[in-house]
């Protein structure tokens, strides 16, 4: 299993939609194979910031099936104009 790790900063003021869109976008990435489930936590101390957790069977079912699919298109569409700066995404996997 593996493990991808995003600290996600949304522009002051649009996390309301982003929210909406990311409840939106969620079915995108659940229909990956290899997807095994996600997170999406709000910051409390910092407003607009969230993390992202997505656990997946290995590493190449998020870089080459999802980045590569259709479905990842739409995923950008639909997020991507949220973030400033855009997220650096790391993947760990359990010691």
């Amino acid at each position: 299993m593996v493990l991808e790790v995003v600290i996600l900063n949304v522009v002051n003021g649009t996390e309301r939609s982003f929210e909406t869109a990311f409840q939106e976008a969620s079915p995108l990435i659940s229909s990956i194979t290899g997807y095994i489930t996600h997170e999406l936590h709000r910051c409390l101390e910092v407003k607009g910031k969230y993390l992202l957790l997505v656990k997946w069977d290995k590493l190449e079912n998020h870089t080459v099936g999802f980045r590569g699919s259709p479905e990842y298109q739409k995923w950008q569409q639909l997020l991507h104009h949220f973030y400033d700066p855009f997220p650096v995404v790391e993947h760990f996997e359990e010691v």
